[in-house]
């Protein structure tokens, strides 16, 4: 039996969330990802939401949504245990608060400074602005959960402690 890891590409990652429908507003109507499936575990008492940025029809059938979402990339997976939404005190570790560990998910988008500008507008909660700190090229957001989402252009290099220089 063998293997080709050229042929290895990173699927997805999961973080789990209090409360579904608010992360899921956040995910789809703030970061514009769809929905692509829905996977309930009864007997465990979770469910599973994938999604992703999809610019083409997804598919319909529950086998062709997993074939679909198994063989593509960058896929978030939200994972919710019940119960966590009627639990005032309940609250996941977003890892960046000790002790440190998961640190973001980044999404590129086509303009920062508008995308910020909307974020703004939406109320979104920044960990850190264009303007803060020196590298002024790259935002932080948190979803309702506290997880951080980096803001970053399409094919910046932020490598740079600035995007004038």
């Amino acid at each position: 039996m063998t293997t080709d890891i050229s042929t290895y590409r990173f699927n997805h990652t999961m973080i789990r969330v209090k409360d579904p429908e608010v992360s899921l507003k956040f995910y789809q109507e703030i970061l514009g990802m769809k929905l692509i499936n829905k996977v309930d575990f009864a007997e465990s008492k979770f469910t599973l939401y994938f999604l992703a940025y999809c610019h083409e029809q997804l598919p319909e059938s529950r086998e062709e949504k997993n074939k679909y979402i198994f063989s593509r990339e960058a896929v978030l997976e939200l994972t919710h245990n019940w119960g966590t939404q009627d639990d005032p005190n309940f609250k996941y570790h977003d890892g960046n608060k000790d002790p440190r560990g998961f640190g973001h998910i980044a999404i590129s988008v086509d303009n920062i400074e508008a995308a910020c500008a909307r974020f703004e507008k939406c109320g979104v909660n920044f960990i850190k602005k264009l303007q803060d700190g020196k590298m002024n090229n790259i935002a932080f957001i948190s979803d309702p959960d506290g997880y951080w989402v980096e803001i970053v252009a399409c094919g910046v290099d932020v490598t740079c402690a600035s995007k004038h220089e």
